[in-house]
Order: C-alpha cells, then sequence, then structure tokens
C-alpha cells in the first residue's frame, strides 16, 4: 500500500521507513535489511573469544580470492578489523573545504594503516559529492536515505575502480557491544527516551504529521522503556541499511564481522556507564594496538553543519511555512533536504 504522509513522518522519526508493506508512491518499493538471527551468531564470552571468531572469517575472507579493502575510521572497531588485513587496501573520508574537526580521526586511520602495513587511499569528499550521488542512493532506496549514503558510494566506487571486491566495515559493533554511550546512558523513561531517541518531530515540521510513536509503544514498561530491546530492534535496521543500499548502488558486496557475532552474557551497563564502553572491543583494541591510548566513539564524519548553515529551509508545501532552522541540528536540516529533494523527484 501506499501512504506518502505515514512514509515521511516514519522517516523524520527514525530514518527509515518503519513498516515494510507501506511505500512512498505506487511502483516504488522500500526494502529494509534483514539482521542475521540471534541463533545463527556466534555467542562470545571473552575479547578472546571475539578475537578468535574474527580471525577465523578473515581466514575464510582471504582464502575465498576475494580482494578485501576495509572503510577506515579513526575509531575502534575498524582499527581492529584493520589489524586481521595486512596488505589489503583501507578508504578513510578526508572532507575537502573545511571540516578541521575530521583532521584527529584522519591521523588516527593513518598510523593504523602503519601499524598493519595497509595501503591507505583517501576519498575525498565534499557537496558536489552528495550531489552527485544522492539522487542515485534514493531511488534505489525508494526513500530519502541517511547522510552518509552518499558519501559511502563514492568510498565503495572508488574501491571497485582500486579492484576491490568485497568491502570490510564494522558497523555493527556499537549496537552487540554496548557502544550509543548516550542511549545507554541511563535508565530512561518512557517520554524522556522517546524524545531523546526521535530523530526530527514530525510535528514540529509537517504540516500533516503522522503519530509514528506506536513503534515507542511496544516497548513500554509502565512509565519506563526497554530501550535496549528497542534498540536491537529497531536502529539494527535503520543503521546498517544506509550501508546495505549505498554499497547496493555501487555493486559492491560487503562484510561486517561484528554482525556475526553476540555477547554470551548481558551487557554490564554499569561498566559502560563508568568510563568502558564496549569493554571487550575496548580490549581487543589494547590487544591490536597496546603502545597508544583507546580513542572514544566518534560517529562516522559527514560535515552537515557546514552544509546546511546558510540554508533556508524546505519550500513545499507539505512542509510548515517560516520554520526557524537555528532550531535545527545540521542532521535535522538534512534529512528536510532530502525528503524534499525525494519528493521533487517523483512529484515534479
Amino acid at each position: 500500500m501506499t501512504d506518502k504522509q505515514f512514509c515521511m513522518s516514519s522517516y523524520l522519526a527514525y530514518r527509515y521507513i518503519e513498516r515494510p508493506d507501506v511505500d512512498f508512491f505506487d511502483g516504488l518499493h522500500h526494502e529494509n535489511i534483514t539482521p542475521i538471527p540471534v541463533e545463527k551468531r556466534v555467542k562470545v564470552h571473552t575479547t578472546e573469544d571475539i578475537d578468535h571468531d574474527i580471525q577465523k572469517q578473515f581466514d575464510d575472507l582471504h582464502a575465498s580470492g576475494d580482494k578485501l579493502g576495509i572503510m577506515l575510521s579513526g575509531g575502534m572497531d575498524s582499527a581492529n578489523l584493520a589489524s586481521y588485513m595486512p596488505g589489503c587496501d583501507a578508504y578513510t573520508f578526508r572532507f575537502i573545504g573545511g571540516a578541521d574537526r575530521f583532521n584527529q580521526e584522519l591521523q588516527r586511520a593513518e598510523y593504523y594503516t602503519q601499524r598493519y602495513n595497509l595501503n591507505l587511499h583517501y576519498v575525498e569528499i565534499d557537496w558536489q559529492t552528495v550531489e552527485n550521488h544522492l539522487v542515485a542512493c534514493m531511488k534505489a532506496k525508494g526513500a530519502p536515505v541517511h547522510s552518509i549514503e552518499p558519501q559511502l558510494l563514492q568510498a565503495a566506487l572508488q574501491a571497485k575502480a582500486d579492484g576491490v571486491t568485497k568491502l570490510i566495515i564494522g558497523e555493527s559493533s556499537d549496537l552487540i557491544f554496548g557502544g550509543m554511550n548516550q542511549l545507554i546512558a541511563k535508565d530512561w523513561t518512557f517520554e524522556a527516551f522517546k524524545n531523546r531517541y526521535t530523530f526530527t518531530k514530525p510535528e514540529d515540521v509537517l504540516e500533516e504529521p503522522v503519530d509514528v510513536y506506536y513503534l515507542f509503544e511496544r516497548y513500554r514498561q509502565g512509565d519506563k522503556i526497554d530501550f535496549l530491546a528497542f534498540m536491537d530492534n529497531v536502529y539494527s535496521i535503520e543503521s546498517p541499511s544506509s550501508y546495505m543500499n549505498a554499497f547496493g548502488v555501487a555493486g559492491m558486496p560487503y562484510h561486517d564481522p561484528y554482525a556475526r557475532l553476540i555477547m554470551a552474557e548481558p551487557l554490564d551497563l554499569e561498566r559502560c556507564r563508568n568510563g568502558e564502553p564496549k569493554y571487550l572491543i575496548r580490549q581487543l583494541f589494547a590487544m591490536k594496538y597496546p603502545e597508544i591510548p583507546i580513542p572514544f566513539k566518534v560517529p562516522m564524519p559527514r560535515p552537515v553543519d557546514e552544509y546546511f548553515a546558510t540554508w533556508q529551509g524546505p519550500k513545499r508545501p507539505e512542509f510548515k511555512k517560516n520554520l526557524d532552522m537555528s532550531k535545527f541540528t545540521g542532521n535535522q536540516k538534512w534529512q528536510m533536504y532530502c525528503l524534499e529533494k525525494f519528493l521533487n523527484i517523483y512529484e515534479n
């Protein structure tokens, strides 16, 4: 079925269309990723278990005949995976025209490649990169997209031109091993978590918003919420679907070693909340890079604040008039911009 109003609200609130049976328009179908079932994942108790299983996965990957590349940031997750890939190609984003705050990320990525003898390639990103790839990403997805997708597509195309036949990513580590520091920082009340997790409130920007907050109700526990289950079932679809779509447009197979794992014991929230988020992954980093401090998580860089610093806001009639854009973050402005551009493609 089609329901444009629902799809607009769902995209703004969750960054994806939550219902797989509802599309924006006739003949345009969106697809979300299906996470690997829990029963098919390998249970890990210790850092040594993680190291052993990831090494086994890489033994199979190296034996497959694929030429491997890795999406390498300055964080722990991809740095750990780089240690299993000596001699392979690594792809790191570098932003043209500002975004100096990402320089430390670059320096760490450069260190990781030197430490394990990877061939480092910069993926140069600017607004033109976004414009070059945004429409292709949206048409493939059948929906507006996450702000990382155009740059992921650029990286995948560059790797493909270099002869890489499979890209390695570490996207799932945060969800599986207790990253996402701010979301697990406390036991949330229902309303507080709903307000914190909602990316852009549809009622703040749309003329005819649809109430899509039923998704939170599924996890309500009185005035509290089972926020871990919510993230397991919602974030596990929203975020990996961006990689599936961007790499799919490029025709680039990929592999996330962390996605094949699951913690055998419940996450130690107190440990995460007292300075050790992703404690098992931190220990793995200390094994692989004992000579340097453990970095804290930095989200995949994309300079949306710079991109939309002077943007005046959406003009289509679906959006409220005279929105005060100073009240919105760069990521929220991206969502409005992307949604408007998507509607322009199919309704103009």
